[in-house]
């Protein structure tokens, strides 16, 4: 597996994370649309995990739908099964799967790659920061990794987190608790950007994309990485990345 040697290519890009889902709220389903709206109306490409399912299916619609740019990056396996499964079954049991490449969708450019390790690398790569919406296990995985990067210098890159009705009060929660505990520099603390609805608003309305990509383009690092990756080469450090 070839790894790229840098994360800070110049792009406006945003990369984002969320379910294959569409959850139980249909602010969950507004926040994604406003995203991807607000993503087109900047001229900013959609660099997504390529499904079409649940919000992530809004996010990259609503892109879509207003002139954006989408690219989708797939592992070959969820490529050869039919893409992101969305979590629910047929009345027989059998998954049901996102197809890719359906019509109406002609205009996403579609990345096959490897693994899944090899994904998060080459959105993070065709990314300037990172916008975390509702979603599962994979979502809280692809937030956490991208923070981590940039606490170890791996990249420098922003992350927002939209809180729609509080979904990721408990992550917050558990940053600051890990503050409090030792385990995470003060300075660190804020590598998460997160957005909350304005008290008064309401979140099936509010604009979160724009709030979003506001957060993303204020933010600036609190300091260097913990380690100066660029030192190592390739064959030094397989997983080098900047």
């Amino acid at each position: 597996m070839t790894l790229p040697t840098s994360l800070e290519q110049p792009t406006r890009a945003v990369a984002v994370y969320c379910g294959s889902s569409f959850g139980t709220e249909a602010a969950f389903r507004h926040a994604a649309n406003s995203l991807g709206r607000a993503l087109a109306a900047q001229g900013r490409p959609l660099v997504y995990g390529g499904g079409s399912k649940g919000i992530m299916g809004v996010v990259s619609g609503a892109v879509l739908e207003h002139g954006g740019s989408v690219t989708g990056v797939v592992p070959s396996a969820m490529s050869r099964a039919g893409g992101e499964s969305e979590q629910v079954v047929s009345e027989n049991g059998v998954p049901v799967y996102v197809q890719l490449g359906e019509k109406g969708r002609e205009k996403v450019e579609s990345i096959v790659v490897g693994s899944m390790h090899e994904r998060k690398v080459e959105m993070a790569r065709r990314a300037c920061g990172f916008v975390g919406l509702p979603g599962g296990y994979g979502t809280f995985e692809e937030i956490m990794e991208v923070i981590t990067w940039t606490q170890l210098g791996i990249h420098s890159k922003p992350v927002v987190v939209v809180n729609v009705l509080g979904f990721f009060d408990s992550l917050r929660a558990l940053i600051q608790q890990a503050v409090k505990s030792g385990f995470i520099k003060a300075q660190n603390e804020h590598l998460a950007l997160f957005i909350d609805c304005p008290a008064g608003a309401d979140p099936t309305t509010f604009d979160w994309g724009t709030a979003a990509l506001s957060a993303l383009d204020s933010w600036s690092p609190t300091g260097p990485g913990l380690y100066t990756w660029a030192q190592f080469s390739k064959s030094d450090d397989p997983l080098v990345l900047s």
